[in-house]
Order: structure tokens, then C-alpha cells, then sequence
């Protein structure tokens, strides 16, 4: 199986409640769930075997961020997904394929930026973000809430339906409860497989059990289906060799990590 190296990149921070997000509430006894939290909104660089390839794409500038998303959340100037890959020496005219976890808004800005990618998601994912029911027209930005145009829209996917490898060494598998067609993205490295989790989990905090309940992982309380969500987090938790071969989006220290595989 062929091997690649995974660049974290930063693209800016979501402010977010812990009690509304990050930990359920039967589980807040256990936590520290006062205030919120600026979470990191993290995209990975995928390269090896000529490829260069972005495991989602990041979030808006800090006034849609802020207006229309999670107030407080910044984009500090340089961190957009174009400036970032600049910076690297990477133009995303470069990038091969962007493969998306799942299309909520934090995870797909600048689509169109990348001129010669493929693009792949989930045709569940995909098929309810196009039209998603009231009470995820925030998420997806969806035109009837605020007239904006979503990211994704002109975009013609390669629409995946459930576990496929995409590439040797680069494969998928569902992971819903977050979003309806929510996908774990694996990358095989020198140092092992890495799962690019996106929203199946906010913090490492979510893979820890609590014994004291029964758990065997402590739930997050956004999400679209807690069963799926429950089982999800349990089997990718299951996959991975240990939590730390896991890529959550918004886990501040995975930040820390600047080159996998290397």
C-alpha cells in the first residue's frame, strides 16, 4: 500500500459553547463545560505518489464566520485555504482532489479555487445539502436563509456511496450523526493509518469513556442522529490504532502537528 504524508493546516478558529456543543449534557457533570471555546478549524494536506490532495477546505472570512455561523469566530488574515497552500509554495491550481468529510460550511470554502481537483463526497451528503430541511439552511447556506450561494454549488462531485478507496493508500468510510453523509477519510503513512475525522468528534475529550454511566465514549451534544452519531465515534475509535491516529477538525492540538508521515 503506498504512503503520504498529512499537513495540518489551520484556517482559522469557530467559537463554540462546550455545553452546546462539544460535551452532551448528560455527560456534563463529569466535564468542565462553563463558556466557550475557540476551536481550530483544521484541513490536511495530503502528499505522496505525485498527488497533492485536501481533505476538506476550511471556513469563511471572520464577517460570514461571525454574522451568519458562531459569533466570535475569527479568521485571522493569511489563513484562508488559498493563502495557506501559497505560503507552502503549493498554488491550488496544484491540488489533485478534495475530498470532503461532510459540506456544512466550516469544511468546504474556496471550492472553486481548485481548478484542476476531482472533487468527492458522500451522494447522501451531498443530495441533503442541496436541499436540507429548515433547521440546517445555516450549516449548508442555503439561498432561501440569507441569499447566500453555498460553496459547493457548480461543483460536479464524484459522489461516493459508502466505503470505497479512492486512491491506494486513501480510502472512506461513513461515519454518520453529525451530518446525514458525514465520511471518515483514512491516509495511509509511514507511521501508520490516519483517520481525518472532520465533525464525528470536537475534541479528543469525545473518545474518553465514562465509566461512572457506562459510556464508552462521551457523546457530543451537536449533532444530526445520536444513534448514528453514538456509533460512529464508537467505531472509528474501534478502527484506529489509538486516538491519537485520529485528525478531528477542531482538536486544538492537532495543531501542534506539523508534518505526519514525514
Amino acid at each position: 500500500m503506498k504512503t503520504y504524508t498529512i499537513r495540518p493546516i489551520n484556517t482559522g478558529f469557530a467559537t463554540t459553547s462546550r455545553a452546546k456543543y462539544i460535551i452532551h449534557h448528560s455527560a456534563h457533570k463529569f466535564y468542565d463545560v462553563e463558556g466557550d471555546q475557540d476551536l481550530p478549524v483544521v484541513v490536511f494536506l495530503v502528499e505522496g505518489n505525485g498527488m497533492k490532495i485536501m481533505v476538506d477546505t476550511g471556513m469563511s472570512d471572520t464577517e460570514i464566520a461571525h454574522k451568519y455561523h458562531h459569533p466570535g469566530s475569527t479568521q485571522p488574515e493569511g489563513y484562508a485555504i488559498p493563502d495557506q497552500l501559497k505560503k507552502m509554495g503549493v498554488d491550488p491550481s496544484e491540488i489533485d482532489a478534495v475530498i470532503l468529510t461532510h459540506l456544512h460550511w466550516d469544511h468546504c470554502y474556496h471550492l472553486h479555487a481548485f481548478t484542476n481537483a476531482k472533487f468527492y463526497v458522500q451522494q447522501i451528503e451531498y443530495a441533503f445539502a442541496k436541499e436540507p430541511i429548515p433547521l440546517y439552511h445555516k450549516s449548508y447556506e442555503y439561498p432561501a436563509l440569507y441569499g447566500m450561494t453555498p460553496q459547493f454549488d457548480g461543483i460536479e462531485f464524484e459522489l461516493l456511496d459508502g466505503e470505497t478507496e479512492i486512491f491506494d493508500g486513501i480510502s472512506v468510510y461513513p461515519s454518520p450523526g453529525h451530518s446525514v453523509g458525514h465520511q471518515t477519510v483514512v491516509v495511509n503513512t509511514t507511521e501508520g493509518e490516519f483517520h481525518c475525522c472532520g465533525d464525528l468528534v470536537f475534541t479528543y475529550d469525545n473518545f474518553k469513556s465514562v465509566p461512572e454511566i457506562n459510556y464508552e465514549i462521551t457523546p457530543p451534544s451537536r449533532f444530526q442522529d445520536i444513534v448514528a452519531s453514538w456509533n460512529s465515534i464508537v467505531e472509528c475509535k474501534n478502527r484506529a490504532v489509538d486516538i491519537k491516529h485520529i485528525l478531528p477538525t477542531h482538536e486544538m492540538s492537532v495543531t501542534d502537528r506539523e508534518l505526519i508521515g514525514e
